[in-house]
């Protein structure tokens, strides 16, 4: 009988962004583990020397390149640089991200547009200059959305926006690019400890942040938060040969926030006029 069991190795060239810290840090340090070559993107230059010195003993090549993102003649760049680094492109992991604090009616034209174009349209151009290399592969493009483009989130409204663009943007590269070989897919993390939740929850040691701590995670119903890790496995096994039949879909990792609407806002109790069966 013919092997119908999933592919289980790893895609093996990975051009990670946003890698120095969070989320894109745990991306490469687990792709690390496995061997693979990892191309890693980020503007912070002195963390990405950090993560890339401690990912160098077990990744095959580490390149790393301080760009920005918000500039769109950096993804080609960028991609031309992986390909020559590593020999082409297993998946592209386009997790950069920013998120402006300011409510809508504060909100500059500037904020907005910087918002979009990170957390938008670099997935966009990464993947369009990625394309060649991906389809030869039959490599993933993984971008990290959020749950705030699910549910508006104050006072984030330029970042919700943004990320809700970028769940529909894969879901139209999966169905364009498809035919090519290459499979999209998103994942949309929920309350999660990484550097942009600095000041807000990170540190046990500050009250009000342990008292907000222990208020997000009374509305989870698996109460606790997200650590980076979590996310970056969810990341991983999209990229990987053991999902090659899925695209287009939004993996939450939210620690089952997305099901706690009703709950939160009381659930629904039945009074003595209400009919029953």
């Amino acid at each position: 009988m013919p092997d119908t069991s999933p592919p289980s190795e790893s895609p093996r060239r990975y051009l990670i962004t946003g890698a120095a810290s969070g989320i894109g840090q745990s991306v490469a340090e687990l792709a690390a583990d496995s061997g693979a070559s990892l191309t890693l993107i980020d503007v912070d230059q002195a963390s990405l020397g950090t993560v890339a010195a401690s990912v160098r003993d077990r990744a095959t090549v580490v390149k790393t390149v301080v760009a920005d993102l918000a500039d769109p003649r950096v993804p080609e760049t960028v991609v031309a640089t992986a390909v020559t680094a590593m020999g082409g492109i297993d998946a592209l992991i386009s997790n950069a991200g920013m998120a402006p604090r300011s409510s809508l009616l504060d909100l500059t034209v500037g904020a907005f547009d910087l918002s979009v174009a990170v957390n938008t349209r670099a997935t966009w151009l990464l993947g369009k200059a990625a394309h060649p290399w991906l389809s030869r592969s039959e490599g993933a493009v993984v971008a990290t959305a959020s749950i705030t483009g699910h549910q508006p989130t104050t006072p984030i409204g330029a970042y919700a926006t943004a990320k809700a663009g970028l769940l529909m943007l894969v879901k139209q590269m999966a169905l364009e690019w498809g035919p090519d070989g290459i499979r999209c897919c998103t994942v949309s993390p929920g309350p999660t400890i990484t550097g942009m939740t600095a000041g807000l929850f990170n540190d046990d040691n500050d009250p009000t942040q342990r008292a907000m701590r222990k208020f997000r995670e009374s509305h989870l119903p698996l109460r606790k938060l997200g650590r980076a890790e979590e996310v970056a496995r969810a990341v991983l096994f999209l990229a990987s040969p053991a999902a090659s039949q899925i695209t287009g879909v939004d993996l939450l990792v939210d620690g089952g926030l997305s099901l706690a609407l009703m709950s939160a806002a009381g659930g629904w109790r039945p009074s003595k006029e209400d009919p029953t069966d």
